[in-house]
């Protein structure tokens, strides 16, 4: 499948900027069943300093604002070809070692909620064991936006029992860790068949399974990363794969608009 993204983000502020920058993670890489025929990023009101590759192999650019700027946008868009219908990303690579994945983060670091979760889990046989986590998990905690925070932490999130996509990750990495999975946080793209205006990027989670490697797994729609799904960022948790996150300078208040379209 060959999906089209086009990926806006503005940023007004109410007072002018002196000094800002941001780290951008959302330049997907070609991988296992993935495979970018174009990519570009655009900054208006900014510039991109420099390009690195962080721990975990993601492309990240660091923009500064423009100095005494009231307004910075962030625009990608291109193409990718995806063809890996099974969810299995397979071996490891990048350059965080994968015990690195086995720690805890003050978003996943689990509680007694977590641990009595892990508790409906009897199923012995790998694969089957995550799904069913998977399942208990959007079981406990419902899709609802606007009711958790991007430093909302798995604990909290299971107490709520509400939630957003960013939420199960952080559910999922922290308990596949207690039950000895090397985990991680993946954000992306979801193409999605009834719409092409969407109102955020997604995320999910993978873990590292004997004999497959990494295996995606989105607890907010039940299934296994398919062809509709664009790998761009991993991390320990959210913080490690934001698509964007940064600081600056002053008491200036920030507005933020995303516009963003995935269509095949």
């Amino acid at each position: 499948m060959r999906l089209k993204i086009d990926h806006r983000t503005d940023y007004t502020y109410d007072a002018p900027v002196p000094y800002a920058l941001q780290q951008l993670r959302l330049t997907p890489k070609s991988r296992a069943g993935q495979e970018v025929i174009e990519w570009s990023i655009a900054i208006e009101g900014g510039r991109i300093e420099l390009d690195f590759d962080d721990q975990h192999n993601n492309r990240v650019n660091l923009v500064s604002i423009d100095p005494g700027n009231d307004r910075i946008t962030v625009h990608c868009e291109g193409e990718i070809e995806n063809n890996n219908k099974t969810g299995v990303i397979g071996n490891h690579g990048g350059f965080a070692p994968l015990w690195y994945f086995h720690r805890t983060t003050e978003l996943t670091k689990p509680g007694p909620l977590l641990r009595k979760l892990l508790k409906e889990i009897d199923d012995d046989a790998d694969v089957p064991r995550l799904h069913a986590l998977s399942e208990a998990i959007l079981s406990r905690v419902a899709y609802q936006t606007g009711t958790t925070e991007s430093d909302t932490s798995a604990e909290e999130a299971l107490a709520s029992g509400r939630g957003v996509c960013q939420d199960h990750a952080h559910v999922f990495v922290a308990c596949a860790r207690l039950l000895g999975f090397a985990a991680r946080y993946v954000s992306g793209y979801l193409f999605m068949e009834d719409r092409v205006l969407q109102d955020a990027s997604h995320a999910w989670a993978e873990a590292h399974v004997d004999g497959l490697g990494w295996v995606g797994f989105d607890v907010a729609n039940g299934i296994s990363p398919d062809e509709s799904y664009i790998r761009v960022a991993t991390g320990l948790d959210y913080r490690e794969a934001a698509p964007v996150s940064g600081m600056r300078f002053g008491n200036s208040g920030e507005a933020m608009n995303v516009t963003l379209q995935v269509q095949q």
